[in-house]
């Protein structure tokens, strides 16, 4: 079996409900985006599912951990990346897909938690 004939299961991270299973034509990376049913989702985690065959172990199926992306005016280009959430805040993770320590799923706005960068 080739990879790109493999059933790829596309898992929400958050809820663990599973969006459905495809055929993708290429591996799946963390941080690549993936489109499914008119939605984007960044790829966290990807898991590969062996089955015994005759001969040994073998690559039977896939499945990538996903979580919505993030819409561009949540992001900031920072350091040759892009940045999810409000830099300004120390608890800001820095990171393409964490928001924060302390209140990963947002929102920014109105967070009770927001603490300002400390020269």
């Amino acid at each position: 079996m080739e990879l790109d004939s493999l059933p790829t299961e596309i898992i929400l991270t958050d809820t663990r409900q599973s969006l459905g299973k495809i055929y993708l034509d290429s591996k799946p990376q963390p941080g690549q985006h993936i489109e499914i049913h008119g939605e984007t989702y960044r790829i966290l985690e990807r898991h590969h599912h062996y089955q015994y065959r005759v001969g040994g172990y073998k690559l039977d199926k896939m499945s990538v951990y996903v979580q919505p992306a993030q819409p561009p005016e949540e992001a900031t280009y920072l350091e040759g990346k892009w940045v999810i959430g409000d830099i300004t805040c120390q608890y800001n993770a820095r990171s393409e897909l964490l928001r924060c320590a302390v209140n990963p799923n947002g929102p920014c706005q109105g967070c009770p938690f927001y603490e300002p960068i400390k020269d």
